[in-house]
């Protein structure tokens, strides 16, 4: 039987105009240091995207968003950061910042199958 594993998430989110702060769930990323997980889902939904705020450039944002990935897999071609271990991974991109692309904080949990919890996170937090 598989145990509880604690996890931690945060919602990444767009924020076009920061002194605004409003801002737009676009995914999720969650780590799971026992079981060596390190993932992200995100989709940028252009209607949604539009109606919040026109002038923010969607290819830029999706390059964002992709850089992410890629550093949750580890990608050594996604730079520096990617060449982390995957606490130190997460972590960075998770750390607070003052950007277009920001994340939640930091919120912990326990699940039995982190891949599935992604999942479900995704779809009630972003989608």
């Amino acid at each position: 039987m598989q145990q509880n594993q604690l996890f931690e998430y945060a919602v990444i989110r767009i924020v076009p105009r920061v002194e605004r702060e409003e801002f737009l769930n676009v995914g999720v990323i969650l780590y799971c240091a026992r079981q060596q997980f390190l993932q992200t889902i995100s989709c940028l939904n252009q209607h949604r995207l539009a109606a919040f705020c026109v002038e923010t450039d969607k290819e830029e944002l999706l390059q964002h968003l992709d850089a992410m990935q890629r550093i949750c897999a580890g990608d050594r071609e996604a730079g520096p950061i990617a060449k982390l271990d995957i606490a130190a991974r997460f972590r960075w991109l998770t750390a607070t910042r003052s950007t277009v692309i920001q994340t939640s904080k930091v919120h912990p949990g326990f699940c039995k199958n982190p891949g599935q919890t992604l999942e479900k996170l995704y779809e009630q937090l972003v989608c």
